[in-house]
């Protein structure tokens, strides 16, 4: 069938219900709505669709669209739920279950017959942790349903006036319901609100006398001070007392009527480095760019002990011959500082007496590559794109030149770019079923690194590689299994891919022909390093990103302005064209 998907943004929703549609047959295009109702219109006479999906809306379909063509709407709540903030309340609330409604669109919002619908557990996480995973997962599973139902062309959708559906309008979600009292909230309400907004839209606050929005939450177990009080820094996350404990906010974005020329989301501590220190915090430290001299900087032990509730972003912990190096960056985004405290918790996992050691394995994104937000916000994002590359290859080399063990990378959640070569420097890929993935760099003017030019093709072959990277097309789990992209599909929750990926692993290593694995890829590395170095690889793919980073006219530069300050592209395709993989 010709299936038009019409979308706010192809973001990760709209992705997988693309790269699903397309696996199941279907000849699937897709147009951005944020390109204005001409768009759609023009889309809809080009490509003269059976069926019009939309699976991510942010503003009304045009009337004549959806009166002469059947227009299917993605709801995320239940039957009878409408309006604009519906995953907001379900947090706010804290639902213990929630549910995804495919309807028909109409004049009124959310009104439409009921073609679908599918339920989740709620756990406790970020919204969009749990629009990419739960969400997602109830979505793509409505819309094919309601797709094959439409196809059939035998079922009746249900009106939302029947019995036992039970309608509740809930307005816009508002700043001032998402209002932390740092004098009265507790901690779990401070989490909650932080979590129902940690990346859309944040949650307005204060800080140095400063309007900002935080991003994101975690429970500290130790630190403590006056409620509102700024405690420590972490990796680029800043600890604030509560009323009774602490928090850290891994992200911060300044107003863009602050004046601040980077009003975009980012790593909290680079945000308060530019406020001035508040009066009595003494001389502290000064130079470091990065982070507020008048915080101290608390690590946390990269093997953390079982009774420790704090946040951290890498992990390390070892059970008999299994090594498991966890990691979890906000959006995926990997900065140079990332990757270079990646790479020493790698080296340290190298010390330790494995013979299995996955890498990854929480939930949600593994790796989207290279941080633009911090490129951006830089004094001069041609020289930080420039480090944060060599940072992320020198990762991927030395996960590359693991000869002494065998190599997992587990996709708990979805995987781009460099992050997706990431995951190809492993021996085997692990991939939960509703992951998606995005090999290639295109869409950000770029010709790739990471060595994808050695990964991708020994995996999938000289021709496929050629394809994924120039199509620039997201790929399902289950399309990425069958080309050889991923070895292993994982059909698990979110909730429960964690302990699946140990069972897994404990397989593995388990297995009497594991050491001869372990010396077959010694051997066959080396023979591959004798027929091309890995250095000639990373020279050529270096030389080609070099010379686009140095030329401000390059699209690279737009395009990366545009997508981390959320402005309009002229230059992004209007319409993407698909088809059955």
């Amino acid at each position: 069938m010709d299936i038009l998907l019409v979308a706010s943004a192809f973001n990760s929703l709209s992705q997988r219900v693309f790269a699903e549609l397309s696996d199941e047959g279907h000849h699937v295009d897709v147009v951005l709505a944020s390109h204005g109702p001409d768009a759609v219109r023009a889309a809809v006479r080009e490509t003269g669709p059976e069926l019009i999906v939309a699976p991510m809306l942010k503003s009304a379909l045009p009337e004549d669209v959806w009166r002469e063509h059947t227009c299917l709407i993605v709801h995320p709540g239940p039957p009878g739920d409408r309006g604009p903030s519906s995953l907001d309340w379900a947090i706010a609330e804290e639902a213990s279950e929630w549910g995804v409604t495919v309807l028909q669109a109409e004049a009124a919002m959310d009104a439409g017959d009921v073609w679908a619908d599918t339920t989740f557990t709620v756990p406790p996480t970020g919204k969009s942790d749990l629009y990419r995973n739960e969400v997602a997962d109830a979505a793509t599973a409505a819309v094919l349903l309601a797709v094959r139902r439409y196809a059939d062309g035998s079922y009746k959708p249900r009106p939302q006036s029947e019995p036992g559906i039970h309608v509740v309008w809930r307005d816009f979600f508002r700043q001032e319901q998402r209002r932390i009292d740092w004098e009265s909230d507790d901690t779990a309400t401070v989490l909650r609100k932080l979590r129902g907004a940690d990346s859309q839209p944040g949650v307005r606050d204060e800080i140095c006398g400063r309007e900002v929005f935080l991003h994101g939450g975690h429970p500290e177990d130790r630190l403590r001070g006056e409620p509102g009080e700024l405690l420590a820094t972490r990796a680029g996350a800043l600890c604030r007392a509560t009323r009774d404990g602490a928090v850290w906010i891994p992200e911060l974005r300044p107003r863009k009527s602050s004046g601040d020329p980077a009003p975009f989301r980012r790593p909290a501590a680079s945000v308060l480095a530019g406020f001035p220190a508040p009066p009595g915090s003494g001389p502290g430290m000064p130079g470091a760019q990065d982070r507020p001299y008048w915080l101290p900087e608390i690590a946390a032990p990269l093997e953390l002990p079982p009774d420790r509730t704090t946040w951290t972003d890498i992990r390390y912990r070892q059970r008999g011959p299994l090594g498991f190096l966890t990691f979890s960056f906000p959006g995926g985004a990997m900065s140079t500082t990332h990757c270079r405290r990646l790479l020493a918790a790698w080296r340290y996992a190298l010390t330790r007496p494995t013979s299995v050691l996955v890498l990854g394995g929480a939930r949600d994104f593994f790796s989207n590559g290279i941080h633009l937000s911090v490129i951006e916000a830089s004094s001069d994002p041609a020289v930080e794109s420039w480090a944060n590359l060599n940072a992320m290859n020198d990762l991927v080399e030395a996960v590359l030149r693991t000869t002494d063990r065998l190599v997992v990378a587990a996709l708990g959640g979805n995987a781009a770019a460099g992050g997706v070569m990431l995951a190809l420097a492993a021996d085997e890929v692990w991939c939960r079923t509703g992951s998606v993935l995005n090999p290639h760099y295109r869409n950000m003017g770029l010709y790739g690194s990471e060595y994808w030019t050695y990964s991708l093709p020994r995996r999938v072959g000289a021709e496929t590689a050629e394809r994924l990277t120039t199509e620039a097309l997201p790929v399902s789990a289950a399309t990425a299994g069958r080309i050889g992209l991923v070895d292993r599909l994982v059909p698990a929750a979110p909730q429960e891919f964690a302990a699946e990926v140990e069972r897994l692993a404990a397989d593995l290593a388990g297995d009497p022909d594991l050491p001869r694995r372990i010396t077959a890829k010694a051997t066959a590395r080396h023979a591959d390093e004798l027929q091309r170095p890995l250095a000639e690889y990373r020279r050529v793919e270096l030389a080609r990103m070099r010379a686009v980073f140095d030329d401000p006219g390059a699209p690279y530069h737009a395009l990366r302005s545009a997508f981390v300050r959320k402005l309009p592209n002229g230059s992004a395709r209007p319409l993407a064209t698909g088809g059955a993989q």
